[in-house]
Formats: structure tokens, sequence, C-alpha cells
């Protein structure tokens, strides 16, 4: 589906090296530095992609593979926003505090710039673009914010771009019938592979993901659930904060979904043996819209040697379908956040244990979430928020000098 190449650590050792040499103890900036080698080693990873692809250089020796890429500098330019939306027919069900009306809504605040997302990225110079993948009705033009003689619309909005990728007016209910057709799920996977395709040809090196979606915390619960070992119980959390009452509904819901399907995780223990086909089909039969965009997204960003910045728990079991479909893709994620859901707590547990690019490296260090503030949020927000440290791990890298240069002896 897309060829996504093993992170190369030919050059772990030099990175490592250049690291350790700053000016500063070994280990002192903490969690910045595993974040460091992973920038440094998809940078240099897309560097010879392009080389490669472009036939400049064709026969280098693993000499110059190393040592002389091991003094590039990291480079993470123009990153880019995407914020998935889709709305979800098991909210007929009551599953949610808010109707699903309210993405609509949400996506409207979106373009006039006043949600939380808006904010962190006109703060952290983030180009924001917000794809409808199947909200119950589309946006209207009448109703995106338009420029006037004296007004653009980046003084509105900062500048965010709305694009169509719809997939339906929202997907079944899948407590009784499949989310949707595996054909919505290719059509999804191709529109977001373009998306990402055109965003790197512009120059996008860095690709930050959000979603908006009333009651996708039920899909992102039965997918966690159907592609993992944890009982429904244990994926399924109170989302914006529903009753008691209301999480006995929809835990008893997402089970019926998993029996409907023949997925009960004493079947499933070990889901990663599940082949390509029976991924997209439990995408089809409990995913969303958005879901299954997202996914897309992160594969097709792998496949380009660009970094994914993953928000929450809905992006994170985005992340982990990826993950399932090629394990090569571990690599190339950046969890920006861990939320107050304990199933996010316990996803990102299996997420991070599939990296690789830091084992031999760091010993006492572990790659992990960078920020933990309760955000439950959604949209984004963790990944924009976590951008700046992404950023101070870049900057570190490039700039901070070594002993040598500074002419400091320990």
């Amino acid at each position: 589906m897309f060829p996504i190449s093993p992170l190369s650590t030919d050059t772990s050792e030099f990175i490592q090296a250049k690291i350790d040499n700053k000016t500063k103890p070994l280990g002192a900036l903490g969690a910045l530095e595993p974040l460091a080698l992973q920038l440094a080693l998809i940078t240099d990873q897309r560097r010879k992609n392009k080389l490669v692809s472009s036939i400049e250089v064709i026969n280098r020796s693993a000499e110059n593979n190393s040592s002389s890429n091991c003094k590039k500098r990291i480079s993470i330019n123009n990153p880019s926003m995407l914020v998935f939306a889709g709305d979800h027919g098991i909210n007929e069900e009551g599953v949610s505090i808010a109707p699903s009306s309210v993405t609509e809504q949400m996506v409207l605040n979106f373009l006039h710039g006043g949600a939380a997302i808006n904010c962190f990225c006109q703060s952290n110079d983030i180009e924001l673009t917000v794809i409808d993948c199947g909200i119950l009705k589309p946006i209207n033009q009448d109703e995106i914010p338009q420029p006037t003689d004296d007004i653009t619309t980046s003084d509105i909005t900062g500048n965010v771009k709305l694009i169509e990728h719809r997939l339906g007016e929202g997907t079944q209910n899948f407590s009784i019938e499949a989310a949707m057709s595996i054909t919505q799920v290719k059509e999804g996977i191709e529109q977001a592979k373009t998306l990402v395709n055109t965003k790197v040809s512009q120059g996008v090196e860095l690709i930050l993901l959000g979603e908006m979606g009333i009651a996708n915390t039920s899909s992102a619960a039965a997918l966690m659930s159907a592609l993992t070992s944890f009982s429904v119980k244990e994926c399924v959390g109170r989302g914006t904060g529903i009753s008691d009452e209301q999480l006995d509904k929809k835990i008893a819901l997402i089970e019926k979904a998993l029996q409907r399907v023949t997925l009960s995780n004493t079947n499933y223990m070990e889901p990663v043996n599940l082949d390509q086909e029976g991924i997209l089909n439990i995408l089809a039969e409990l995913g969303g819209f958005e879901i299954v965009q997202m996914v897309s997204a992160i594969l097709a960003s792998a496949s380009k040697s660009i970094l994914v910045v993953i928000d929450g728990f809905i992006v994170s079991v985005a992340a982990l379908v990826a993950l399932r479909l090629n394990e090569n893709v571990a690599n190339y994620l950046i969890f920006s956040h861990v939320s107050q859901e304990n199933a996010h707590q316990l996803l990102l547990t299996e997420l991070l244990a599939a990296q690789t690019f830091s084992n031999q490296t760091f010993s006492n260090q572990k790659v992990k979430p960078l920020l933990d503030l309760g955000l439950r949020l959604g949209e984004g927000t963790g990944g924009a928020l976590a951008l700046p440290l992404i950023k101070a791990a870049a900057s570190f890298y490039n700039n901070m000098a070594s002993f040598e240069s500074a002419g400091v002896t320990v």
C-alpha cells in the first residue's frame, strides 16, 4: 500500500557523538536528546532519498554516508497541521454529551479562527488545514469568512484552509452495521495520500495531526480493542465527560459491535498477525472517516520520510492502525502528549514500544510523550503545543557549541 523504508540508524553513533559533545553533561537535556536523534536520523534519510531519486549520487561509500551526513543540520521546515473532521452514526445511541451537529459547528469555528487549535497554530506559526472527511452537512461557501477591501481572510482566520474529502454524510452506526464500505476506506486512503504528497511537494517537512468528530472516541476505542489485547473496558473512557449510564452503554455497544464482526479479544490476542485486508476490513467495520484519512496521512508521510506529530487518543489510534498496516511507520512518529484518558496511556505504552531508533543509543533515557498537561481536547492541540519543544531539539542540535568549538575543557 505504502512503501515505507525502515528508518536507517547507520549514522546513530555519529549523531549521538555530536549530541554528547555539546557543552553540557551527558543526557542533561533529557527527552530532547533522543528527540534530536530521531529528527537527525529522519532528516538524513529524507536527504538520502532525495539524492537517490534525483540520481545526483548513486554510489556513495559507507564512510561518506555516515561521517558527512552527521554534519548536516536538522530540517523541519514549514510545519503543517491537518485537522480531519467526520461524523459518527454511533452517536445516535447517545454516547456523547453533544449532538453530531456540533462537529459542523466546530469546523465553522476553525474556519472563523475561534478554536483552541487556531490560537496555538497562530502562536507557533503553523499552517492549518481542515479536511471535511464526511460531516453530516457540507460547509456552504457563504459560511466561510471572505476577504473584503480592508480585511484579508488571513486577518480573520489566520489563513485556515478547508478541503473537502467527503466520504459520506457521517458513518453508519457501527453497533449494528459496518461503519462504511471498503470502497470508502480505499477512497479515503487515496485522498489523504494525495493531500500529503501535495504538502510535501510544497516544502512541508513536518506534519501535525488533529481531529474533530462527535463520538469518535467510541470508534477509536472499538478499533483499539480490536487491534490490541486490551479489553473494551480498558479502551473506553468518558470522552467529553459522559455520565456513568452513558459510559456503561458505550461499553455495551462496542462489545456488541465486536461480537457482530466476530472480533473478541480472546480471538485476537495477536492482532499484529492480521493481514492488510483484515485490518482494512476492521477499519471499515468500526472506523470513522477522519480516522481512515489520518491513517493514510501517517503512512503517506512516513513513505516520504516526513515526521508525524501525533496528538491525543483518537490520533494515536490512527497511528495504531497505521502501525498494524506497516510496522516501519513507528520510528517516524513523535508523540506530543499523554492525555487524561487511561486508554491513551495504555495505547502509548504499546506504540512507544514499537519505536527502535534509540534502543542502542539511549539506555537510560526512554523515548516518551513530550507533554503531560492533562489535555483532553483533541483538535491537534497537543501537537501544536509540543512544536516549540521539537524546534528546541533541532536548535540545540544545529546551533549549540561543542566543547571543542567553545574551548571548554572538562
